[in-house]
């Protein structure tokens, strides 16, 4: 891991927050955050790690909520303003800075969560793999772990070779190309400055996995069952969902 993968670049989180983390994205934090305690179950005062963080949308939710939360990244910017966030909110957050495929909590969390598509990045399967068996180590017994992540369905239900929009105050351009057979999807996305016209280019590839193999993944981290739903209402993971929740214990 010494070799600095593209997800680990700060500048590249920057840049692109507004784009990916638009208003819309924090307008559904609050409802995000009080169904993750409805399907857990979740007493006040309950740990949860966040597991990729980022800026802090769910964890700080959570913690008004009144939950013990730990919000994990490893982009110290995002963590900062986590950190922003909290103290506009009154909130406590304990933020560490960690890599994924590194961290392992010292005292087990009665829930673990990893939203918004904060999973396949790596360049091996092996490393994805480490990361749902660290985050099954940091799950106490009986404990819940609950993803969000875009599946290979929805990715060939929903593919565009591209758009463009305005964002931010930049226009952005993406172009979207297939990886094998399905196994990644390619993204592109070029912003372009309205003000100054600079333009940042970048590609990054995303490892897509079946709903039922990512299923097998979790039970074979660590984890006695996992249950998949289409979205956090507990909807149906069928040709309408919205997206793909996995709800795993312990």
């Amino acid at each position: 891991m010494s070799e600095k993968l593209w997800f680990e670049n700060e500048k590249f989180w920057e840049v692109y927050a507004p784009i990916m983390f638009d208003s819309q994205r924090w307008s559904e934090a609050p409802d995000v955050a009080e169904s993750i305690i409805k399907i857990a179950g979740l007493p006040k005062g309950a740990r949860i790690l966040d597991a990729g963080c980022g800026l802090g949308r769910i964890s700080v939710e959570l913690a008004a909520l009144g939950m013990d939360v730990t919000g994990v990244d490893m982009i110290q910017p995002y963590l900062d303003a986590a950190k922003e966030s909290a103290q506009n909110e009154n909130v406590e957050l304990n933020l560490v800075k960690a890599d994924l495929r590194e961290y392992k909590a010292e005292k087990p969390f009665e829930c673990v969560i990893n939203l918004y598509t904060s999973f396949g990045y790596c360049e091996t399967m092996a490393e994805d793999l480490l990361i749902l068996k660290n985050i099954a180590a940091s799950v106490k017994k009986d404990g819940w772990f609950i993803m969000e992540c875009i599946s290979r369905e929805r990715a060939v239900r929903d593919f565009t070779e591209g758009e463009w929009f305005e964002r931010a105050g930049k226009t952005v351009l993406t172009e979207f190309s297939v990886e094998g057979a399905w196994e990644g999807l390619r993204s592109r996305w070029i912003l372009i400055d309205n003000a100054t016209g600079e333009r940042i280019d970048h590609t990054h590839i995303q490892r897509l996995y079946s709903a039922i193999e990512l299923k097998r993944l979790l039970i074979g981290a660590g984890f006695s069952s996992c249950e998949i739903y289409g979205d956090f209402d507990f909807s149906l993971y069928n040709e309408k969902a919205r997206t793909m929740v996995l709800v795993c214990r312990k």
